[in-house]
């Protein structure tokens, strides 16, 4: 017979007063990431700002310090990353659509933003939390920019269907063809929509032979 669970409703609230303990005295996102922009360490950890960003850490922003000099903390503007400009030809941006301030900090340019992303001209229709939003890239598109700044007219992809082979395989090929006496004009490749649709072949048959 198995013993019954005895309830320990005191030893739970206390454990619920631990957790909430810990929340309350968790650093905040002001604290977690201030800046000593002389010494570029973190006061809180100690820890240094790699030397490659040493100069954005003075020239840019980070995305709530843009934010915070907003009208409704910039919900409905949209927000670009330098390293994006300079990688992706593509639009990418985030369109801002709710903020929560870290209201303890001196200028509330600290907290959490989520948004809609739209990544090389690719648009997300789930709102996601803005990542990386303490770092110091981040770009306001002006309002008369926006519509310029994501237009984009989509390049359709070019799909691959064919691949040459291995090395040794193309030679064990090429033999077999030289054997046969087939004269060899072509360059033998895999054709990537065969080998596809044999595959999904073989893994039909062996689903339906494990159902039967």
């Amino acid at each position: 017979m198995a013993r019954k669970k005895l309830q320990r409703p005191i030893a739970a609230m206390a454990e619920k007063i631990r957790q909430y303990r810990a929340l309350k005295e968790r650093p905040r996102d002001s604290q977690r990431f201030a800046l000593d922009y002389e010494s570029m360490r973190r006061p809180l950890t100690q820890k240094r700002l790699p030397a490659l960003a040493w100069r954005d850490a003075r020239s840019e922003s980070r995305l709530l310090a843009l934010l915070c000099r907003l009208p409704r903390f910039g919900v409905g503007r949209t927000v670009t990353r330098k390293s994006w400009l300079w990688a992706h030809d593509e639009p990418c941006y985030w369109v801002v659509a709710k903020v929560r301030a870290d209201y303890t900090a001196e200028n509330m340019d600290h907290g959490k933003a989520w948004g809609y992303l739209t990544f090389r001209g690719k648009t997300e229709t789930v709102m996601k939390e803005i990542d990386q939003a303490m770092y110091h890239d981040w770009r306001m598109v002006p309002k008369h920019e926006e519509e310029t700044f994501k237009k984009f007219t989509p390049v359709p992809e070019e799909t691959v269907r064919y691949l040459p082979y291995p090395p040794l395989l193309r030679a064990m090929i090429l033999a077999q063809w030289q054997k046969e006496g087939r004269a060899i004009t072509e360059e033998p490749l895999i054709d990537l929509k065969k080998s596809v649709a044999s595959h999904l072949q073989e893994s039909k048959k062996k689903t339906t032979g494990t159902s039967v």
